[in-house]
């Protein structure tokens, strides 16, 4: 997996909402490349796949522009900052996807929401604050997908269990990664509390198991994934989170290989 880190984030200096205004980087709608999406959802559509997109979010995004550290003080010392800002995200993002899904249409099939709210351990916030600033911004892109006929993904790495209702609450159809190793984020428990109202994505561990287990440790490993996540529907198997550089091929091939073996019997 490749990922894109920000060294200077743009708004770190900023201490005023009014500053908002002068920044000159706001996203020009128009320069999403919707065509390419399209094109991108065709093929997929040849090879006979569901097609996700596009990326959305408001907390990541904001750190982002802000900064880690900046964001996670806003968070209690900035709140105004912090609201005028989200604000102005969302919107763009709320815009963007609706042009996606109005431009792909049956194309597309599921909106991918990506906001990280927690560490392995506990939430980045209280709910509360949660509440507070994402609830109601989680809910609008819940409907707008929902009123095109779209599944909502929500991914959200780390241990998240106290907040799993709330996302339900706001709409969401798919919760990933399933990071299992975390603090109340045991399958069964998941399963036992929210498998009939969620479908699960991913689960099969990949800090330990996936790059460092041998493609037995990774069968056992798909399997109890689906014995217990997938125990009834409701679950679709894959790597929790991106498969890693460095992974045994081997061991891809194992998790493939199990998932469809499954499938069949």
């Amino acid at each position: 997996a490749t990922y894109h880190e920000f060294q200077t984030p743009p708004l770190g200096d900023f201490d005023d909402p009014a500053q908002l205004a002068d920044y000159p980087l706001w996203p020009d709608l128009d320069k999403y490349d919707y065509a390419g999406a399209k094109a991108l959802a065709v093929r997929a559509r040849e090879f006979g796949f569901a097609t996700i997109g596009p990326w959305v979010s408001d907390f990541e995004v904001y750190c982002m522009m802000r900064g880690l550290e900046n964001a996670f003080m806003d968070l209690i010392s900035e709140p105004d900052f912090l609201e005028a800002t989200l604000a102005r995200i969302h919107d763009v993002q709320m815009k963007m996807t609706e042009r996606h899904l109005n431009e792909l249409g049956d194309l597309l099939d599921i909106v991918f929401i990506s906001d990280d709210m927690a560490s392995q351990q506990n939430l980045f916030m209280s709910l509360d604050v949660w509440d507070r600033f994402f609830r109601d911004r989680l809910s609008e892109y819940c409907d707008l997908v929902h009123r095109h006929g779209k599944k909502v993904l929500f991914h959200s790495d780390g241990a998240v269990h106290d907040l799993i209702p709330r996302l339900i609450d706001c709409g969401i159809d798919i919760l990933n990664p399933i990071q299992h190793v975390c603090s109340g984020m045991e399958c069964s428990r998941l399963k036992r509390e929210f498998g009939d109202k969620i479908i699960f994505h991913g689960g099969v561990e990949n800090q330990s198991i996936l790059p460092f287990g041998t493609p037995a440790d990774v069968r056992k490993e798909v399997l109890e994934c689906i014995d217990t996540l997938g125990k009834g529907g409701g679950y679709i198997p894959c790597s929790c989170h991106n498969i890693q550089a460095g992974t045994p091929v081997e061991n891809v091939l194992a998790l493939i290989e199990t998932v469809k073996s499954a499938s069949l019997s």
